[in-house]
């Protein structure tokens, strides 16, 4: 027989110890799952102080609603001046940073809690660097000028682009060093007698500005790994752009792909590509649109793909596609705006177009969920984050934002909270 309750009392005696019971399972929840499935590496690019060092600041990303919260102890400094560009290691255990002004790269071990700790400062091979990719075996890095006497902002030459082995790391006494990856020095090309590839025209003297990096692997490339390299030749009007493609040998060298460099509209901006390393997308600042082009398998080739070029806005100025969904996105630097797009078969069709800080220059897919989406806004100080709609590939604005950062933010970077998304599904 059931139990019987005819006062009032008893009922909101026993309601409230259910409500009681619920919250305490709910808080038992929250401490056993965390909500951060991502933390974000927002490099800005001046700091307060006479030396004017950068910074970088850590955001966690809520899984409910989106929102871009700064760790405690955020911002970290950069270990330079003027960090253009960052990329994570492959086991998401160190974060790579390009400080322009002092030519170096400084890799910082990534805490579980997301916080940065300095380990290691090289060198890059050439002059100002612009742009870092890695995978699991290799650094790869853009430098504005070629390590020549003749180089400098006075007198400009062409960029080139260097690797620096990666290897596995640890506390074993065989180790070659603590962190989870050990960063080795610069691979030489005896082409050169140097350190770095030559971003050259052949049988030209003209000064080839590079402007961004790309890696490709995937089921399309199979074993191979291509990589990509946008540049623009600033000795002609207008300017002429390219893209530079190598496949990476499996010491690290680089061999030019067949055709390479490879017409790239009138001034690239930055690149992409899906990933099964099929296509690769092109902005070009000065046209105002994305080219898309297919990927060779097997050489790493490129052939412009038809309906190429797809409309963008004014300046876009950087490009992510989304590794488990059918969408690209771009940022519009002038516009202060993203292009949402549909991607199929490599074609883009453009979904609409959404507002963000002013003059967005980097933008991020969180690599947990693959659901959230971030922007860079150098003018703005800040960052904008948007949810995606898996279904549509629509955005729309996550909770509060956008959210202030350190001045003049010039990249982004992110892994997975534990490498596990604190539970997530995607």
């Amino acid at each position: 027989m059931g139990m019987k309750f005819n006062k009032p009392s008893q009922l909101a005696a026993i309601s409230a110890a259910s409500l009681l019971a619920a919250a305490l399972v709910t808080a038992c929840s929250q401490f056993s799952q965390t909500l951060t499935v991502d933390f974000v590496f927002v490099a800005s690019s001046r700091a307060a102080g006479g030396n004017n060092y950068g910074q970088i600041d850590v955001f966690e990303i809520n899984s409910e609603s989106g929102r871009m919260r700064q760790i405690p102890a955020s911002p970290f400094p950069s270990g330079g001046r003027n960090p253009v560009a960052e990329a994570v290691s492959a086991d998401y255990g160190s974060l790579f940073v390009a400080n322009q002004y002092d030519n170096s790269i400084v890799q910082f071990v990534i805490g579980t809690d997301g916080k940065l700790y300095p380990f290691n400062t090289v060198n890059t091979p050439g002059i100002y660097p612009l742009a870092l990719a890695a995978n699991k075996a290799d650094l790869f890095v853009v430098d504005t000028f070629q390590p020549l006497p003749i180089c400098s902002n006075a007198e400009p030459c062409s960029g080139s682009i260097g690797v620096f082995p990666l290897s596995a790391g640890g506390s074993s006494s065989s180790a070659p060093c603590t962190a989870s990856v050990c960063l080795g020095p610069s691979i030489a090309n005896p082409a050169v007698n140097g350190y770095y590839w030559p971003l050259t025209l052949a049988g030209s003297s003209d000064i080839i500005v590079p402007t961004a990096i790309n890696i490709a692997s995937g089921s399309n490339a199979g074993s191979n790994v291509f990589v990509y390299v946008t540049a623009y030749d600033s000795s002609v009007t207008p300017t002429a752009g390219y893209v530079f493609a190598f496949a990476v040998g499996s010491d690290g060298t680089l061999t030019a792909a067949p055709g390479s460099p490879f017409a790239a509209g009138v001034q690239p901006s930055g690149l992409a590509s899906d990933g099964t390393g099929s296509y690769l997308y092109v902005t070009d600042l000065a046209k105002g649109d994305v080219l898309a082009y297919m990927i060779a398998g097997g050489s790493g080739a490129l052939t412009a793909l038809s309906g190429s070029p797809f409309a963008a806005g004014n300046q876009p100025s950087a490009i992510v596609v989304d590794p488990a969904y059918p969408y690209v996105y771009v940022t519009n630097a002038l516009d202060a705006t993203v292009t949402a797009y549909a991607a199929s078969n490599g074609a883009l069709t453009s979904l609409g177009t959404y507002s963000t800080g002013i003059q967005p220059v980097a933008i991020g897919i969180d690599p947990s969920t693959e659901r959230f989406v971030f922007t860079a806004n150098f003018l703005g100080s800040n960052v904008n984050g948007f949810q995606l709609s898996p279904a549509s590939g629509t955005l729309l604005n996550s909770q509060f934002s956008p959210f202030g950062s350190s001045p003049l933010p010039t990249a982004v970077a992110a892994i997975p909270h534990n490498g596990t998304g604190g539970g997530v599904q995607k």
